[in-house]
C-alpha cells in the first residue's frame, strides 16, 4: 500500500478533565483535499494545533510521510514540509507584497530561483499588480491571498489553512475557492472550515469532528444531507 502523506493513529488529547481529541484516526493521500468541520467544541482547533505542534497528543500518533512527527514543535512543520495559514494573517506589514513572498522564497530555493518562484506565485494568486504595495495597506482579503503566497513559495507538499474564506465577501470567497482548487493541482491540503458552502465549492471528502471524535466522513452533498449532521452540526431538524 502507499505511505499516506498524513496519518494520525489513535489521536488523544486531554486537557485536565476534557477529552478534546478522541482516538482520531485521519488519513490524507499525497495531493488530496480534506475539509475538517464541526460546531463549536467539536475539536477542530485542537486537531489543527496538533497538526500544526502547538498542542502534543496525550496518546497516539502523527505521521508524515510515514514519519513520527507527534512531538514536533512550532517551528518544526516548515522543515518537513508542511505549510500553515492560521485565521491571522502572520505577514511582514511594513514590507511589501513582493518582499514577503521573495522571503518565504528564498528559505528554500536558490537566489536565482527564488526570483523566478516568487515571480510565478504572485500570478497564481492574482497578486503581481499590487507586487510594490506595502502589505498592512492592503485589504483583509488581498492580505489573505498573500499569506496563500507565502506559503506555496516554499512548495510544501501539504498545506493546512485554517478557515481561509473568514470576512471574506462573497467575491472574494468564490476566487479564494479558486485559488485553493489551483493549489490543490500540486499540494495537499486540510481545511478547517464551517461554512458549508465554501467547502461545496472545493472539497471531495468532508470530515466531521463532534465531542472530539470523527463521526462522518463523506461527500460534501452527502454530509449536508445526513440527518444527524443537520442535527447536530448544522443546527437543523431532519426534513
Amino acid at each position: 500500500m502507499t505511505t499516506p502523506l498524513l496519518e494520525t493513529r489513535d489521536l488523544n488529547v486531554r486537557f485536565g478533565g476534557v477529552h478534546a481529541t478522541r482516538d482520531v484516526n485521519f488519513t490524507l493521500a499525497e495531493a488530496e483535499l480534506r475539509c475538517v468541520i464541526g460546531p463549536n467544541g467539536a475539536g477542530k482547533s485542537t486537531f489543527f494545533k496538533l497538526l500544526t505542534g502547538q498542542v502534543k497528543p496525550t496518546s497516539g500518533q502523527i505521521l508524515f510521510r510515514g514519519k513520527d512527527v507527534s512531538n514536533m514543535r512550532p517551528h518544526e512543520p516548515g522543515r518537513l514540509g508542511i505549510g500553515i495559514k492560521t485565521q491571522v494573517p502572520s505577514l511582514f506589514n511594513g514590507l511589501s507584497v513582493w518582499d514577503n513572498v521573495w522571503l518565504a522564497a528564498r528559505r528554500v530555493h536558490t537566489p536565482a530561483q527564488t526570483e523566478r518562484v516568487t515571480r510565478e506565485v504572485l500570478e497564481r494568486v492574482g497578486m503581481s499588480a499590487y507586487r510594490e504595495a506595502t502589505v498592512g495597506l492592503l485589504a483583509h482579503g488581498q492580505r489573505q491571498w498573500v499569506e496563500l503566497a507565502v506559503v506555496i513559495a516554499a512548495d510544501p507538499p501539504l498545506i493546512l489553512l485554517d478557515e481561509p474564506a473568514a470576512g471574506m465577501s462573497d467575491a472574494e470567497v468564490a476566487r479564494t475557492a479558486d485559488l485553493i482548487l489551483d493549489i490543490n493541482r500540486r499540494h495537499a491540503l486540510v481545511v478547517v472550515e464551517h461554512d458549508m458552502s465554501f467547502i461545496r465549492r472545493i472539497a471531495k471528502t468532508v470530515t466531521v469532528l463532534h465531542q472530539g471524535a470523527i463521526i462522518r466522513e463523506d461527500t460534501p452533498d452527502r454530509i449536508m444531507s445526513d440527518p444527524l449532521i443537520q442535527q447536530i452540526y448544522l443546527g437543523k431538524k431532519p426534513q
